[in-house]
């Protein structure tokens, strides 16, 4: 007798959905079973996505949001809990990166990783909590998730990335000590730090930083999106005793 997908008669929110490892995971959390709710800031992009899932068989809700704006990021929460019905499953995925020296460096560019980073990092976790909280006592799987996106970044620092490091870094701590503020409610936080993935993040950075990137990273098989949101499908599917606190995702070719 066939079984049901693993995540069948639940919910998921994945922010930073209209591209690369959001949409991926949106895909794929789908075909898993759970009802998704899809949210970033290009909402013709979440519709095609939605459109997608819905001729898949899935079922999918596509919200416009920035989370930097914490009563978007809150309104974007209860959205979903109201459509939807529950949440089971919050992928934090919503960031950019932003590379270059810190001296002389562009403030403004600081102000944007910190406040999508950490700051809107910060927000949908605070307004999931209490739900992720309430459903992990509510069948199918009596357990809940908190999944947030860092980098390799977040272990390892690199001249020409200060601030990107000190955000991710910081989702790191934030991550470990929730953990074990929520762990033994069957709250699962857990941190996801991909390496080289071929997506769009680096696309946002000037011109002589696209330069120092593809000379890094050009000759090197790099993830793709698909493969990080096998890694969060994994983790989150795991039994319900079963906790994923931290995986770091590499290209085999890719040193540091």
């Amino acid at each position: 007798m066939p079984t049901e997908p693993g995540l069948t008669g639940t919910v998921a929110l994945i922010t930073g959905a209209s591209s690369g490892i959001g949409e991926a995971t949106g895909r794929r959390l789908a075909a898993e079973g759970a009802a998704v709710a899809v949210a970033a800031r290009r909402f013709d992009r979440l519709e095609r996505l939605v459109e997608e899932i819905d001729d898949a068989g899935g079922r999918a809700l596509a919200i416009e949001a920035d989370v930097t704006d914490r009563a978007a990021a809150e309104a974007l929460v209860e959205r979903t809990v109201e459509e939807l019905g529950r949440l089971d499953t919050v992928v934090n995925n919503a960031g950019v990166m932003l590379l270059g020296p810190a001296l002389g460096a562009d403030i403004e560019e600081w102000d944007r990783m910190v406040d999508l980073n950490v700051k809107g990092l910060l927000y949908v976790a605070k307004a999931a909590l209490p739900h992720l909280l309430k459903f992990a006592d509510q069948g199918p799987r009596m357990v809940a998730d908190l999944v947030n996106i860092s980098s390799v970044a977040g272990r390892r620092p690199r001249e020409g990335a200060a601030v990107y490091n000190a955000t991710k870094f910081g989702v790191g701590a934030f991550s470990d000590a929730l953990r074990q503020e929520v762990t033994e409610r069957h709250v699962r936080v857990s941190l996801v730090e991909p390496g080289a993935v071929s997506t769009e993040l680096a696309s946002h950075n000037r011109p002589e930083v696209l330069e120092t990137l593809r000379g890094r990273f050009d000759e090197m098989e790099r993830l793709e999106a698909p493969d990080i949101a096998d890694t969060i499908s994994y983790i989150v599917t795991r039994p319900r005793h079963v906790a994923i606190n931290e995986i770091l995702v590499r290209p085999t070719e890719q040193k540091g």
